[in-house]
């Protein structure tokens, strides 16, 4: 049985920056609120900070002080969308983004944003299709220019086979985002789930003119051609270029040695495969031991 090859998608989240769009919930206090001055700058320095830490990888401290906005102002919708980007990108922990989220949209119903990160969380990290789905509509029926909204409902439309409806999303977003290399490549993923190998490598290709530091792109364009079209040496030399790029990935090394198996190279296969378990991913490597390979 041969080794598959681990294709890669990119699906987003959008955040709302707290100061972005704050006008649309933030509730003034009483006038008879001994705490009312200053509230809506204390809110604004806090989600400010909040947002500064996740972009640093600082996700609990993140969750603190958006925590702490909302203490202040717990009408803020767009602190819990904040806070559940943070559970659900930082922290893995997609029950409590899910539950921010649906907070959120309670208090304000019209932020695309939000339905667009809770079918995320829905799809990514509950495996709920249908749910996903449903919430990339309602954003995508706010606002019909959402590109990455697509992006997301073709992802989920991909992951549950139906590829021709993902291709079409993935189309769409790029007519609103013609320079969008992630749908792209997603849709170039979905072009070689269906065996069009041409056409995914041609938007593989067209991914990495925009981006030419996509490393994802390029380990997708390298499957395509040694999986569809038996071209070893080009999907070799993009397999390298991914790993020049980002030599962290784990799924690079077991592809090139997916197709340097196939090229009957078993030391090479073997030593990217040694590398991939020193990285975290051992199947194809003690695999390989057991069949006397490495």
């Amino acid at each position: 049985m041969k080794k598959p090859y681990l294709f890669i998608i990119t699906v987003f989240y959008v955040g709302v920056l707290c100061l972005g769009i704050a006008a649309q919930s933030f509730a003034a206090p009483p006038l008879d609120d001994p705490r009312g001055e200053g509230l809506e700058g204390a809110v604004f320095e806090l989600c400010d900070a909040a947002i500064d830490f996740a972009e640093k990888g600082h996700y609990d401290r993140a969750i603190a002080l958006f925590g702490k906005a909302l203490e202040i102002n717990p009408r803020y919708a767009e602190a819990y969308n904040n806070r559940g980007s943070a559970y659900a990108k930082g922290k893995g922990q997609y029950d409590k983004a899910i539950s921010d989220y649906t907070k959120a949209i309670e208090i304000n119903p019209g932020l695309a944003e939000v339905y667009n990160n809770r079918g995320v969380a829905y799809a990514k990290g509950k495996g709920q299709y249908d749910k996903a789905i449903s919430d990339y509509d309602k954003a995508i029926e706010i606002n019909p220019r959402y590109a990455e909204a697509y992006n997301n409902r073709a992802f989920a439309y991909s992951d549950i086979h139906k590829f021709d409806k993902a291709i079409s999303d993935y189309t769409k977003a790029i007519e609103i985002k013609p320079m969008y290399a992630a749908a792209y490549n997603n849709r170039g993923v979905a072009y070689e789930n269906k065996g069009q190998y041409d056409k995914a490598i041609s938007d593989f290709s067209t991914a990495l003119e925009i981006n030419p530091r996509y490393a994802k792109a390029y380990n997708n364009r390298g499957i395509a051609y040694s999986k569809g079209k038996s071209q070893y040496d080009k999907a070799i030399s993009d397999f390298i270029k991914a790993i020049e790029i980002n030599p962290e990935l784990v799924d690079f090394y077991d592809n090139r040695g997916i197709t340097y198996e196939r090229l009957g190279d078993k030391e090479k296969a073997c030593s990217d495969w040694k590398w991939a378990c020193q990285l975290g991913s051992c199947k194809a490597y003690e695999a390989a031991k057991r069949k006397g390979d490495c």
